[in-house]
């Protein structure tokens, strides 16, 4: 049986590239199957952005996610929490963990503070004759986050919120964000 720590290792390789700024797309990756094929879903409606509700699959599509995920979004100050409060499963292989992170929507530049949560489920890479062949990677990355917050960014109405009075915390216009477009 695996073990925790075992199933660790490769959650907190993952972690460590979406994190890390210096992450190149191979480096992301790597941290995932290439057989079983990999899946990436992150749930919700599929009209309120082109990354939510529909499955990415295989490498192709594990890189098409996070290449069309950078081209809308950046994120900053992303955080997990300690790995003490994550759920392991030894039995199926799977890890759920809570994330923060700042959103912002690259055209309209409006920004959102976000608690979204991860579940991961891992196998063994039959590589392909791959180099890594047999170790634990990524087969399964679900995401559940703030999709109405992204809609409404992605529209440029998510300062609409401060206006009317509902409060707003954690809302606001990323004026650092550099446009690209």
């Amino acid at each position: 049986m695996t073990t925790r720590p075992d199933l660790l290792k490769p959650i907190h390789a993952l972690l460590e590239a979406l994190t890390d700024p210096t992450t190149t797309p191979n480096q992301l990756l790597s941290t995932f199957t290439t057989s079983p094929k990999p899946l990436v879903h992150e749930h919700g409606l599929p009209q309120l952005a082109p990354f939510l509700g529909r499955p990415f699959t295989g490498q192709d599509g594990i890189a098409t996610y996070f290449k069309l995920l950078s081209s809308l979004l950046s994120i900053k100050n992303m955080a997990f929490e300690p790995e003490e409060s994550w759920v392991v499963d030894e039995s199926c292989m799977a890890v759920s963990l809570r994330g923060t992170a700042t959103f912002v929507w690259k055209e309209s530049r409006q920004a959102w503070d976000e608690t979204f949560v991860y579940r991961i489920k891992l196998a063994v890479d039959g590589g392909g004759g791959r180099s890594g062949e047999g170790r634990l990677a990524v087969c399964e990355y679900q995401v559940w986050a703030d999709t109405g917050a992204a809609y409404l960014a992605r529209l440029g109405r998510l300062g609409d919120l401060m206006e009317s009075g509902s409060g707003g915390e954690g809302i606001y216009v990323d004026f650092d964000e550099n446009r690209t477009g």
